[in-house]
C-alpha cells in the first residue's frame, strides 16, 4: 500500500476557499471511489490557518497513476495554482 501525506500551504487566508472549493468540485467523493483507493480525507492545521493536510491511502503506484490522470486530478491542479503558495508529498511503502 502506498500512504501519501501532502501538506498544502495556502495562500494567506485562503484555506477555507481552497477547502470550499474543493468540496465543490467534488475530488475526496471522486478520489475515494476510485479503484485502490481507501482513505482521502482533509485535515486542518491547528497551529497555522494557512496549512491543510490530505493524507491519501492507494492500493499500489498502478491505482495512483490512475488517479493522477483523471480530469478531477488536473481540476484540483488548477485550483491548487489559484489557493496555494506550495506544496509538499511524503510518500511511504506501508
Amino acid at each position: 500500500m502506498l500512504k501519501l501525506e501532502v501538506v498544502y500551504r495556502c495562500k494567506p487566508g485562503l484555506r477555507e476557499e481552497f477547502l470550499k472549493e474543493l468540496g465543490a468540485l467534488g475530488a475526496r467523493e471522486t478520489s475515494i471511489n476510485e479503484k485502490g483507493n481507501h482513505k482521502y480525507d482533509y485535515y486542518f492545521d491547528m497551529q497555522d490557518p494557512d496549512l491543510l493536510l490530505l493524507l491519501e491511502l492507494w492500493d499500489d503506484q498502478e491505482c495512483l497513476d490512475a488517479h493522477s490522470s483523471t480530469e478531477t486530478f488536473a481540476k484540483i491542479g488548477a485550483l491548487k495554482t489559484k489557493y496555494c503558495e506550495s506544496m509538499t508529498l511524503d510518500r511511504f511503502e506501508i
